[in-house]
């Protein structure tokens, strides 16, 4: 399949163009990669899991690794998936070794509001409905581990609760990899002594759980057993933590997790491989694929491009502040994917008239990419900006924006990865920008000290990334912010849960507001993980279905094709 449509042709849909590629066997991906035989473990033609335990690499320095990151998304979309694979295999076009490593897609999204999380035009990952579905099953083996771990709490109560833990004071829920609102408050335990405790209980989406972190954290299966033992899920009548270590059951989730650890390889239509495993949301969780498939893919490449969810405010920011203290993955380079479009809906222009030209509405929007530019130059790094083209975009907005980062003092470049293939020209000048950035100097560092206390850690996130006047701790808050102190749990980094669309906690509120404060409602310890979530605002751990979900253009065809998947 050629990387990019014939002259005078559109580009047809995400489904049709993955339809259409020709992929290679995975077999001669894991080969080209450098993978050994004996580490590879095939999922079927064009899918496989590497054993990092078995991979043998030559000594060498690891792969330098790239963030790609955005401003903060809108309806109108970004690209930051389509942006990640396109750029890698420009890359590569251009003779750099590169791997990419990408979370896998939730159902949730997938079903719900999004669609496909697998790249986009002719820069995509492969094979795109397998990936967006079941792909190799990791996530039903961290939701069968997260709901085991329930199940087992529930049953130690019923037997006779040696431990003494506090029905009312579990902290830790049953998940679903599914938008389901009707899950996030429930009863159980009802009908009778025989059907277990009554109490009340919910649901979050797999991806805010706690074990999709510890799963996405791990350096190995030993690390991982110990992450999972360190899991608090909740407190015993005198309320004193009670962790899975204290009712012995890191093993048997350690047992479920096993296969699924394994990163899974497949390849972009271009042919780079990537690494797409694990997936937690930034918006409630910390955002990032897995640490182990970064490190397996640092050993076999030069040029890592990784991805963070949603905004650098989010995404971005957890990735220096929790995964690039957890092991040496910080950023050489950061990207950060921008469209016209998206910068005039944060100027004020609804998204139904976003395909006219609006120099103005643009101007006035691009105050939310230079507030999450000077962000990043707050870790250290100066980034580069990719201006994801798109077919409604006019010379002028293009040009005005180029100019703008000029201005700005950031480099950048035009890229149409989507319309022209990453394995095209579509990326060649902001792969030659990422190359020069790769190599230039830079004095990372997190954004706050281990040791400054939860409360400041919070303050300074709300403020300097954020752009707040301060923070407001709910009562609720205050009482886990002390009992933070009194378990000794003061020293681990912050996991904001905020949402998306807004600097603030506030979702309406676009652009770079200022003259607000940050609400967190309550605190809640992963210490399995290594992080404490702080939730703000109205963000839920369970999201619901839009009105209208991509669900129902959804289907088969008579050969057992799928349909409506993008």
């Amino acid at each position: 399949m050629p990387a990019t449509p014939p002259p005078g042709k559109t580009v047809p849909g995400d489904l049709e163009i993955a339809r259409q590629a020709v992929m290679k066997p995975i077999s001669d991906i894991a080969a080209a990669a450098g993978v050994n035989d004996e580490a590879v473990e095939f999922y079927g033609r064009y899918k496989a899991k590497i054993d990092p335990a078995k991979l043998m690499t030559p000594a060498r320095s690891p792969g330098k690794v790239v963030l790609v990151s955005a401003m903060s998304p809108t309806p109108a979309g970004e690209g930051k998936s389509t942006l990640t694979v396109g750029l890698a295999d420009s890359l590569s076009r251009a003779g750099h070794k590169v791997m990419i490593a990408l979370r896998e897609p939730s159902l949730g999204p997938v079903l719900g509001m999004k669609g496909g999380a697998t790249g986009g035009g002719y820069s995509q990952v492969l094979p795109m409905d397998e990936i967006n579905l079941h792909f190799t099953g990791d996530f039903h083996a961290i939701t069968s581990a997260n709901n085991a771990l329930m199940a087992l709490v529930d049953n130690h109560i019923f037997q006779g609760n040696e431990l003494g833990i506090d029905p009312r004071r579990l902290t830790f829920k049953r998940v679903l990899d599914m938008n389901d609102r009707s899950l996030r408050e429930v009863v159980i335990g009802l009908g009778g002594p025989a059907q277990g405790v009554p109490r009340q209980d919910g649901f979050d989406i797999t991806v805010a759980s706690e074990i999709m972190a510890v799963f996405c954290l791990a350096a190995d299966l030993a690390d991982l057993r110990e992450r999972l033992g360190r899991i608090t899920f909740g407190y015993t009548y005198d309320r004193s933590p009670v962790t899975v270590a204290d009712l012995g059951v890191q093993g048997a989730l350690t047992l479920l997790l096993k296969e699924a650890l394994k990163p899974n390889l497949v390849q972009t239509i271009a042919g780079t491989p990537a690494l797409v495993h694990g997936g937690p949301f930034a918006n409630i969780a910390h955002g990032c694929n897995s640490l182990i498939a970064t490190q397996t893919a640092r050993r076999l490449a030069d040029i890592v491009v990784t991805e963070a969810g949603f905004g650098a405010d989010l995404g971005a920011e957890k990735f220096m502040d929790i995964k690039s203290r957890v092991a040496d993955v910080a950023p050489s380079a950061v990207v950060l994917v921008a469209t016209v479009r998206a910068l005039k809906m944060h100027g004020g222009v609804a998204k139904d008239n976003l395909t006219a030209p609006n120099v103005e509405a643009l101007a006035a929007g691009v105050v939310n990419l230079q507030r999450h530019i000077r962000n990043v130059r707050k870790f250290g790094i100066e980034p580069v900006v990719a201006i994801n083209k798109f077919g409604t975009d006019t010379p002028e907005e293009l040009d005005w924006l180029s100019d703008w980062c000029t201005a700005e003092g950031v480099p950048s470049a035009v890229a149409d990865v989507w319309g022209r293939g990453g394995g095209g020209d579509g990326g060649d000048e902001l792969a030659a920008k990422v190359a020069e950035a790769i190599d230039a100097p830079h004095g990372f560092k997190p954004l706050y000290p281990l040791e400054m206390p939860v409360a400041d850690k919070i303050r300074t996130i709300v403020q300097e990334i954020y752009g707040a006047d301060g923070v407001d701790f709910s009562v609720p808050a205050l009482r886990r912010l002390a009992e933070i102190e009194k378990n000794g749990w003061s020293g681990l980094p912050v996991c904001m849960a905020k949402t998306q669309y807004s600097f603030t906690d506030d979702a309406t509120r676009l652009g770079a507001p200022t003259g607000f404060t940050v609400h967190v409602r309550d605190l809640i310890p992963k210490t399995g993980a290594g992080f404490i979530v702080a939730l703000t605002g109205a963000v839920m751990t369970m999201p619901g279905l839009p009105k209208v979900p991509a669900a129902l253009r959804m289907d088969v065809d008579g050969a057992g094709n799928p349909v409506g998947l993008s």
